[in-house]
């Protein structure tokens, strides 16, 4: 079958900070990449929709979507393909949506990673230049070490991205190119996934004839999306608030140190209701899109809610306490995994700044006043921005569930350039590899 033709509870001034701060969005010029030229496409297989992004980039710095296309997503829960015949059929209707929109066949797509149950640590390499100028070969050897210390037999990597390097055990600079020194010791962060999960979703990919060129972890994109040059060399935490799962990815000095996926989210908040209320999970998730809160207040047992019942017109009358007893312990419950994670990252200060929610959970009103009170941190809900074109642009509030594909067509325009080294062939291993691995072993 082919595609269809072209056509802190306890810190009140964390409190108090995180509403004084202004939405100040990063414009098109504050972006900080260099995009390449051509169109580019997009793959987001999320939960509860896949999407598909054409676009490039422009030369005022934003992006572009020429075309689009998304649909309710089967055969995915919280990110694990569980039904590749439905992912498959999905993927080709989404896809051949965006086709027609542009006339044009798409074969080459960059897609998120959020299957294989993704982690994300860091891995050192070491080398000996013996005094000389450091040159780009010996990053490459660096790199290649710490892609060869991180194979693991049932794991793909995804992305090895540099850090940093340490000359001398004295200075860290991000390009050691130029500098004289003894010994050399690169930091790189590593994300990897598990290989049966991902060769699925190559065989899906192909049965809907297309071919990922390119893959980017999901909590990576969404950062890139809402954040801008600035933000990602201070210091901040993203936190992606999805259907099936929640991921957070913390930047500094310009790099992804950490990123990790949560399997929780907002339609376990669905759920809750769902079963709190026992009504049917469409009832559920129309309530919590259109009454629902994150946190209880002081009027809320006098607020009614008028619940439809499915025979004889009948309607019940519930009140807003109801639903935030039903929603309340799920968003608690999320944050306090999420202020477990940062703070056992040992990453000390750049995970201790401000924190901003994007995706459609963080919509939920209140959401962040109770994020700010449990992370114990300033936060901010935030939707992808210095990016033209995207669907319903009527309702701009609803961009923050296109974060995830917003940040991969970034990534596919040029951004990736300046996470990743450049793609070179590895030069032959010579004298100076033998003595970069000797000497890593008696360090």
């Amino acid at each position: 079958m082919t595609r269809p033709a072209p056509h802190s509870r306890q810190s009140q001034v964390v409190l108090q900070q995180s509403r004084a701060i202004l939405p100040i969005l990063p414009s098109e010029e504050q972006q900080g990449f260099t995009w390449t030229p051509g169109l580019k496409t997009v793959l987001d297989i999320g939960s509860t929709k896949t999407t598909c992004l054409i676009g490039q980039g422009l030369k005022n710095g934003g992006l572009r979507v020429l075309s689009w296309g998304w649909r309710r997503s089967e055969g995915i829960n919280s990110g694990a393909i569980v039904d590749a015949r439905k992912v498959e059929r999905v993927i080709r209707a989404t896809v051949g949506d965006a086709e027609r929109k542009i006339s044009r066949r798409i074969r080459d797509v960059t897609v998120n990673l959020s299957c294989g149950n993704p982690r994300s640590y860091h891995v050192d390499a070491y080398l000996a230049p013996g005094g000389r100028e450091v040159g780009e070969e010996d990053i490459q050897y660096l790199y290649e070490q710490a892609r060869h210390d991180a194979i693991e037999p049932d794991r793909r990597l995804v992305h090895v991205m540099p850090l940093g390097f340490n000359v001398d055990d004295n200075i860290t600079v991000l390009d050691p190119c130029g500098q004289r020194c003894e010994k050399l010791m690169g930091k790189f962060h590593v994300i990897d996934a598990q290989i049966s999960p991902l060769h699925t979703l190559d065989a899906v990919l192909r049965k809907a004839e297309l071919r990922a060129v390119d893959m980017l972890s999901s909590p990576i994109a969404s950062g890139i999306a809402v954040l801008d040059h600035d933000e990602r060399d201070l210091g901040v935490t993203v936190v992606d608030m999805g259907a099936g799962t929640t991921t957070l990815s913390v930047f500094a000095r310009g790099r992804v140190l950490y990123t990790r996926h949560i399997r929780v989210g907002g339609h376990h908040i669905t759920r809750d209701i769902a079963g709190y209320l026992s009504i049917p999970i469409e009832t559920a998730e129309r309530l919590k899109t259109l009454y629902g809160v994150a946190c209880a207040s002081s009027n809320d047992s006098s607020i009614p809610i008028a619940l439809p019942l499915s025979h004889h017109n009948a309607v019940r009358q519930i009140t807003r306490a109801d639903l935030v007893r039903a929603i309340a312990p799920r968003v608690e419950e999320t944050l306090e995994m999420l202020r477990h994670e940062l703070d056992g990252a040992g990453l000390g200060r750049p995970a201790e700044g401000r924190v901003v929610l994007t995706g459609g959970g963080a919509l939920l009103n209140g959401l962040d006043t109770v994020a700010a009170e449990i992370l114990n941190r300033p936060v901010q809900v935030r939707s992808p921005s210095g990016i033209r074109g995207l669907p319903e642009a009527d309702h701009p509030s609803i961009w923050a569930g296109f974060s995830t594909a917003s940040g991969l067509l970034a990534w596919a325009a040029g951004a990736r350039d300046s996470f990743c080294l450049p793609e070179k062939e590895i030069p032959q291993r010579g004298m100076g590899w033998r003595l970069a691995r000797l000497l890593r072993r008696k360090l």
